[in-house]
């Protein structure tokens, strides 16, 4: 692939460069230890959200690097044996928000409120891209890998945050909610919403290839 470091080495680089300005931080070498163990276990993960949110690899890259100094600054508050996969990610996300902000953009994560509480009564547990008796979801794993890329990429990104967090990371909706400080009614709402257009998309793309039958009147 070509790729000239390891972004793990990148990041611990990047916090060794600047270690003066981070108080405060954890003391010591133990302390460094357990944060460069914690960030490395979740560190590829921190990537793929930062790489949808952004949808540009080197802006992904340089938010994973502030998310990852705020991440020192404040490790000392972090406890032991809570949710850091989570806690993490909820940094990302305030990073990512932070980014939008200092380039004088509002981020469509704050904007997708408009609505929310309507939806959220007809959001329902389930993956509605699997919804039993469609035969466009039974073609989603024959979809090459960058028609889906594409599909989520061209979500908006509250939908896109809540699609990438809950069905290709995995969080729950509690831990969903609680990365991106919404109540977990907006998570379903916008997970309600982020699937069902992107439903939509990938149809489209199994129509075009022929993997389904044309859309019925």
């Amino acid at each position: 692939m070509g790729n000239a470091a390891n972004p793990k080495d990148e990041v611990n680089a990047e916090v060794s460069d600047r270690d003066g300005a981070l108080a405060p931080g954890p003391d010591a070498a133990n302390g460094r230890q357990r944060y460069e163990r914690l960030v490395g276990e979740h560190l590829d993960g921190l990537y793929r959200v930062a790489r949808r949110l952004t949808r540009n690899q080197a802006t992904a890259e340089d938010l994973v690097q502030e998310a990852m100094l705020k991440a020192w600054r404040s490790f000392d508050t972090f406890r032991e044996g809570t949710n850091a996969r989570a806690w993490l990610h909820r940094i990302l996300m305030n990073a990512y928000i932070d980014q939008y902000r200092r380039h004088a953009r509002t981020p469509e994560l704050l904007q997708d409120e408009i609505g929310d509480a309507y939806l959220s009564a007809g959001a329902r547990e389930g993956p509605a891209l699997s919804a039993e008796g469609n035969p466009e979801a039974h073609v989603l794993d024959r979809m090459m890998d960058d028609e889906v890329r594409e599909s989520l990429d061209a979500l908006p990104v509250g939908f896109r945050a809540a699609v990438v967090l809950v069905d290709v990371e995995g969080f729950s909706y509690k831990e969903t909610a609680e990365i991106l400080g919404v109540p977990v009614g907006t998570v379903m709402s916008r997970l309600y919403r982020g699937r069902r257009a992107l439903k939509r998309r990938l149809a489209e793309f199994a129509r075009d290839r022929h993997l389904v039958g044309g859309a019925q009147a």
